[in-house]
């Protein structure tokens, strides 16, 4: 409020009438000369009058007008100030189209042009003409088309004449592009610390022709927004968001989001977040264009990304954004959950060291469960895991797991050792966090298993019934989408894959894994050498990944010897027996599948495993829905032949003798 009693609004809207006076006054002097009727007088933007007027509003305003900052961020001269009033003055006022034409002569020519502006305004100079100066440079003003640049039309960009009125809006043609950020940012104590970090770096270096570029990386996108939405708002700026995989490729395009980002950070003061947490590394013309992006944007500038993206000439700070400690997740989720934490009888602690979710994750979970009455604990667990499911589609498959330990018929040995690996996964953060050997290093802390044997065996359902029994998630690699051709994309997928499954340490399964990780091979080329380094780096993300990953394979011997001797668990599936097959076989069909004198001492001798036992199951139930009557062991026989066809193998008649009778 001003000391007239007016809002920053109405004193800004007088003194930019008094401003606007001042250059119609110029007009209507330049008008009469032309007429020849002020050829001795002084031009109007020497009055006393409109000069003392326009010191009255300036001084009335509670802050600095737009005008005058818009004035000073572009750096405009005198006359070229004049020129931009002229131009607003005709959107603004209806005189000033009249004033115009009568200062050229011509009734027609109701827009003002620089040839006007040369003619009429004080101070004129031919340099604000020029593509380069700030006119036209940052898109103040628009040229039409005409003769010449002279006489061609001017008119004022909707954006600017919105901010000289004091609207607040942003440019339509950056809207599809770019979206304002609002609100408080959340953040935990150690984001916190790091926003005050960024805020200071940007302060220290104030003044210079471009501040340094703030890189914020790992993790998920939602914790560089709070911590860039923090850092911006300690500095006074506002803050907006563009998503990398909307940065227009073609030059011209390129060129012209960057004149209208430029101009909007220095009318709004703004910051800009560019999120490249998409961004296709494959897509060589957008990562050149997000590149240039980097490098021309003057004004405050982050980066969100996975990895830390490599600078060329702009000097650049790079975070690692930290993710809520267990401590803070645990305030956070207390926060949340209110009075119902209570009622969770120390579920809230079992979450914790399972998930690792951040602030905006764990209220969506809270919100979940409030009135969830007995089954709060159950709804609890499963909101956390949907909230901490990878997004990577493209190159992971999540598996629901159907299996239980009923199902699966193994030697007891390998019974232990299944039971042992869910232990490990069930009490990690008691060993490694309340413990103390997680403060030793990540180095060896992950669960590691290899699940060796022949095809069918049951690897894919030990992983499921692991899944089922601790709760979790399992994720099967596509290993087609994660090995690339390209040096360094294998490590960019494996690291997504390692970095989306951390949020809820999900169970990944990496099928038939020595397609990806045979022996290291000696180095005779390149090729070699980039091999290797793709199965070096795999070794250290499982040693350090909190959860679950589990390797099968067909070929044990195939795999690296180094790669053995990291991992914490060996699980040998072998070929089952007869006694072994026989029970698979009084397992294997569901209780509501209808079944008639089926022997399974018989059908045990067969000697294929636990796989192909279930395709002759279920093609045997299709055949005996197709006859109307049960299952029986002529229906067995019948899929057991076409089993057999498949694989290209005799059906044995000693191994099925005595089927029907």
């Amino acid at each position: 409020m001003s000391a007239t009693g007016e809002t920053w609004q109405e004193a800004n809207q007088r003194y930019l009438g008094a401003a606007l006076a001042v250059v119609r006054g110029a007009l209507e002097w330049h008008a009469a000369r032309a007429r020849g009727e002020a050829a001795e007088k002084e031009p109007a933007t020497a009055d006393p009058a409109l000069a003392r007027a326009l010191a009255e509003a300036a001084a009335a305003l509670p802050a600095p007008p737009a005008f005058a900052v818009l004035r000073e961020r572009f750096g405009l001269s005198p006359f070229e100030s004049d020129v931009l009033l002229l131009c607003a003055g005709v959107e603004l006022d209806s005189a000033f189209a009249t004033r115009c034409a009568a200062a050229q002569g011509e009734a027609g020519r109701r827009q003002p042009t620089f040839s006007l502006a040369l003619a009429a305004l004080p101070d004129a100079h031919w340099s604000a003409l020029t593509p380069a100066a700030p006119l036209r440079h940052w898109r103040l003003i628009e040229v039409g088309g005409g003769e010449s640049l002279t006489t061609s039309p001017l008119r004022i960009d909707e954006r600017v004449l919105h901010f000289l009125t004091g609207v607040d809006t942003v440019d339509d043609r950056l809207s599809g592009l770019v979206r304002p950020l609002s609100g408080e940012a959340d953040l935990v104590p150690s984001q916190r610390e790091l926003s005050a970090r960024i805020a200071a770096a940007w302060s220290a270096a104030a003044g210079r022709t471009a501040l340094p570029v703030v890189q914020l990386c790992g993790g998920d996108s939602a914790g560089p927004r709070a911590i860039a939405l923090a850092a911006s708002a300690a500095l006074g700026l506002q803050l907006h968001e563009l998503r990398a995989a909307a940065v227009p490729t073609a030059p011209a395009e390129l060129d012209g989001l960057l004149r209208l980002w430029e101009r909007e950070a220095a009318l709004s003061g703004s910051a800009l977040l560019l999120d490249a947490f998409d961004l296709d590394p494959g897509d060589m013309a957008r990562e050149g264009a997000v590149a240039r992006l980097v490098e021309d944007v003057r004004g405050p500038l982050f980066v969100a990304s996975r990895e830390r993206r490599p600078a060329r000439q702009r000097a650049v700070l790079s975070f690692d954004v930290p993710g809520p400690t267990a401590p803070e997740q645990r305030a956070l989720w207390l926060a949340a959950l209110g009075p119902t934490a209570a009622e969770l009888n120390g579920q809230v602690d079992a979450v914790v060291s399972q998930f690792n979710l951040g602030a905006a994750a764990i209220r969506s979970a809270a919100a979940q469960v409030a009135d969830g009455g007995q089954e709060a604990c159950l709804l609890l667990w499963d909101a956390c895991r949907a909230q901490s499911r990878p997004r990577l589609e493209s190159l992971v498959q999540r598996i629901e797991p159907a299996a239980s330990w009923d199902d699966l018929v193994l030697p007891e040995p390998q019974r232990q050792i299944l039971a042992e690996i869910a232990v490990h996964v069930h009490h990690r953060r008691t060993v490694h966090e309340s413990w103390g050997f997680a403060e030793r290093g990540n180095r060896g802390l992950g669960i590691g298993a290899l699940f060796a044997g022949p095809s069918g065996t049951g690897k894919t359902m030990a992983a499921e019934v692991l899944a089922r029994a601790l709760c979790l998630d399992l994720y099967r690699i596509d290993l087609s989408a994660v090995v690339s051709k390209y040096i360094g994309e294998t490590e960019k997928n494996l690291r997504r894959v390692f970095d989306a499954a951390e949020a809820g340490g999900a169970i990944l399964l990496f099928d038939e894994a020595d397609a990806l990780f045979g022996k290291r091979s000696e180095v005779k080329d390149s090729h070699d050498r980039y091999a290797n380094i793709e199965v070096s780096y795999l070794l250290q993300r499982m040693e350090a990944y909190r959860g679950l990953a589990i390797l099968t394979t067909n070929l044990k011997d195939a795999l690296d010897t180094a790669f053995l001797r990291r991992l914490r668990f060996v699980v040998h599936f072998p070929f089952p027996d007869a006694v072994q097959r026989a029970e698979i076989w009084r397992r294997i069909f569901p209780r509501q599948t209808p079944t008639e004198a089926l022997d399974a001492d018989k059908l045990g001798r067969l000697s294929v495993a636990g796989g192909n036992i279930r395709n002759i199951a279920l093609a045997a139930a299709f055949l005996a829905a197709d006859d109307g009557t049960p299952v029986r062991m002529g229906h067995l026989l019948r899929a057991a032949r076409g089993e057999f066809a498949k694989l290209e193998r005799p059906l044995p008649d000693a191994e099925t003798r005595g089927w029907l009778g």
